[in-house]
């Protein structure tokens, strides 16, 4: 890995950092790292959850132009580069991306990828491909509308609005805003936090949050449904509901 480090840290927590630049910018090898890493990181039974995070200047300031700038259309359609993007959606674990600073065109869709959002005061979000004569490409037309609703994602994308940590806190987009001195520790501490729960049950509970935005809402209660009932054939739900019967903290297995 030469863009990104990796390591455990408190509790069952993997955190993956954006090394080598002050201002993070997304290109393809970077990418690529960060989807190896997760990979890594869900695919061992020590990691519970899982944060990202760049510099204290920022998340990430948008994508490489210099790599994409004289590409034509078949040639950004044969990149991998925003396929990558999706990498995390198939993570099964909880990501958390903790955010300073700027917070820009890919390195805002790339933590929109994430399941939550951690923002220090500084960070300020934004889609300012409008500039560069394009538009979002990799869900920044999508999940941004999503989170903010129709009015300010239309800003957002066709004006360059900016929001700041408070105002992305107020429309949705953030979990929490916290000074920068403790942002990554208040991500690492929300991380800690989930991975110390009954593993399965976490994973299906992110599984059925993110179907929600994917499916009707007939749908989504039957798939809603039909995990909760699953979550009674395993050996954490016994635990779980004797534990808390006998008034004893739980022991998970994960199984």
């Amino acid at each position: 890995m030469e863009l990104i480090s990796t390591e455990k840290v408190r509790g069952k927590v993997g955190l993956i950092r954006f090394r080598g630049k002050k201002y993070p910018v997304l290109n393809s090898k970077l990418l690529g790292e960060l989807a190896s890493a997760l990979s890594e990181f869900d695919s061992d039974d020590e990691i519970g959850a899982i944060v990202v995070t760049g510099t204290d200047e920022a998340f990430a300031a948008g994508a490489d132009i210099k790599e994409m700038s004289d590409k034509s259309s078949a040639e950004m359609l044969k990149e991998a580069f925003i396929d990558l993007f999706d990498a995390i959606r198939s993570i099964r674990k909880p990501v958390i991306a903790a955010v300073s600073g700027y917070v820009l065109g890919g390195g805002n869709e790339l933590a929109m990828s994430c399941d939550m959002i951690v923002a220090s005061e500084t960070a300020q979000f934004g889609q300012p491909e409008i500039n560069l004569g394009i538009i979002p490409g990799a869900g920044g037309t999508q999940r941004l509308t999503r989170a903010v609703g129709k009015a300010i994602a239309m800003e957002m994308v066709l004006n360059d609005r900016r929001l700041s940590a408070k105002e992305a806190l107020a429309f949705g987009l953030v979990n929490r805003v916290v000074p920068i001195e403790k942002y990554l520790d208040e991500a690492v501490d929300l991380a800690e936090s989930i991975a110390s729960r009954a593993p399965i049950a976490v994973r299906l509970g992110k599984e059925a949050v993110n179907r929600a935005f994917e499916t009707s809402l007939s749908e989504g209660l039957l798939y809603e449904r039909r995990l909760f009932y699953l979550l009674f054939a395993t050996e954490d739900q016994k635990e779980g509901m004797t534990a808390f019967l006998q008034k004893r903290t739980p022991k998970w297995q994960g199984r």
